[in-house]
């Protein structure tokens, strides 16, 4: 089949230029190969294509019918293999994960994407675990910290803190821990990791980690646990760019910030190498345009 598409071009070249040799020169190959290619055809097709003599060249009947015949089967072809986005512009469907932390951030931002791009589909996977990319055949992703799979191609985005904090009037009955051995003593909010069922690993400097014991509410979203440390019922370990708004606004303290662990990554990535439909790589750019202006309060 190969073979007979390269014949077929070779002969809608000869036909439009009607002269083997400047159909030999268009094509970078010789005079002999395009005669060849034209005895080739007449034998595959059982018909004379060209009337030859040494003062022209010219199609016969049939092969004026196998010419139109043969330009509508490679027009049809060469629209099948080109770059989608050359035939659809900015379309179809384009499924990116993200933390459900992010969902505050993100939102505003896909959004206007939306309304930017209406021939996109969105499909949006808030999740705090890591999704199965192959098998939810996604797109592109957001995820703060070190990506698992080093073959994914990625960019940074920012960088994301964790915060103890906790609520004032909570700070007032059982006072403010001074270090992380002070946090045996306090009541805790906590989200669950549900790989352990048991609550996520609070993280501080130089690597040292704390296991949440006295957990007095424990949720599996980032909204809620947020939501119940500013109603007071404990001490949690949560992302500056959701704690900062209520520090600022005095409904949540900042705790031991000289303890604080180094800033995670944040990354917009890829799990696809290869070529990238036009659908993906504009949403790749506009997120990373977008969020790479995203920062966090550092003096609070």
């Amino acid at each position: 089949m190969r073979d007979a598409l390269a014949l077929m071009r070779i002969f809608c070249t000869a036909a439009e230029l009607a002269h083997f040799k400047a159909t030999a020169s268009k094509l970078a190959i010789s005079p002999q190969a395009v005669t060849r290619a034209i005895q080739q055809l007449e034998q595959m097709t059982g018909e004379l294509l060209f009337h030859r003599n040494t003062r022209q060249t010219r199609l016969t009947e049939f092969g004026q019918q196998f010419y139109l015949d043969c330009q509508q089967q490679l027009g049809q072809l060469e629209q099948l293999l080109s770059p989608r986005q050359l035939r659809d512009g900015h379309s179809g469907v384009v499924r990116l994960t993200a933390p459900a932390a992010m969902r505050s951030v993100l939102m505003p931002v896909l959004l206007q994407f939306a309304q930017q791009y209406p021939a996109i589909r969105l499909d949006l996977r808030l999740s705090d675990q890591h999704s199965a990319v192959v098998d939810e055949q996604i797109d592109l992703g957001i995820r703060a910290g070190l990506l698992r799979d080093q073959s994914f191609v990625a960019v940074s985005l920012s960088q994301v803190a964790l915060w103890l904090v906790a609520n004032p009037d909570y700070l007032k009955r059982h006072g403010a821990p001074s270090s992380l051995a002070d946090l045996a003593t306090q009541q805790q909010v906590s989200m669950l990791d549900p790989a352990t069922g048991k609550p996520w690993m609070w993280f501080f400097k130089d690597a040292v980690t704390y296991q949440p014991r006295k957990v007095r509410f424990l949720v599996n979203d980032a909204e809620q646990e947020l939501a119940a440390v500013c109603a007071g019922l404990g001490l949690a370990q949560v992302a500056d760019f959701m704690a900062a708004p209520k520090v600022q606004q005095g409904e949540l303290v900042r705790l031991l910030p000289q303890l604080e662990p180094t800033p995670w990554p944040l990354s917009l990535y890829r799990p696809q190498r290869g070529p990238v439909a036009a659908r993906v790589r504009v949403l790749f750019d506009f997120l990373r345009d977008k969020l790479s202006q995203f920062t966090t309060c550092e003096n609070l």
